[in-house]
């Protein structure tokens, strides 16, 4: 059913990854999906507008933690590795999901949103743009 699974994740919300992660496998294991893993990282320059000095270290160093990150949630789930991979890129986690979507041909984005309430209402903000503007199938984890 699917082919190509893309799961946006937030590195420092273990307990959303860890609820999606779930389904992901099931379903990546049900269809003999290839799973693809993706964070943001925020754009560096918006931290350090007044600063030149210290970007690329900056990115670099967010960039190692990411990867590092991500390969732990790789380890996790129980499918062999020539079926997963990752990207990480800089900058509005809902764009980037949205463009890298379609440039891997994604059939389904799988992304954990937390429980709603008054301010949220239904979906984090990047989780509701992501269900609002993606050409294809989004499912979200509680």
């Amino acid at each position: 059913m699917y082919k190509t699974i893309l799961v946006p994740v937030d590195i420092a919300e273990d307990v959303l990854t860890e609820h999606a992660l779930k389904h992901v496998e099931y379903l990546a294991k049900m269809s003999g999906a290839k799973v693809h893993f993706f964070h943001a990282l925020p754009d560096a320059s918006a931290f350090v507008t007044a600063y030149s000095f210290g970007i690329k270290e900056f990115e670099n160093q967010a960039e190692v933690k990411a990867i590092d990150g991500l390969k732990r949630i790789m380890a996790e789930i129980d499918l062999p590795l020539e079926r997963l991979s990752y990207t990480i890129s800089f900058g509005s986690p809902r764009d980037e999901v949205l463009q890298l979507a379609e440039e891997i041909e994604a059939d389904l984005i799988v992304i954990g949103s937390r429980r709603p309430s008054v301010k949220t209402y239904l979906l984090g903000s990047n989780a509701a743009a992501i269900v609002r503007h993606a050409k294809t199938s989004v499912l979200v984890i509680r």
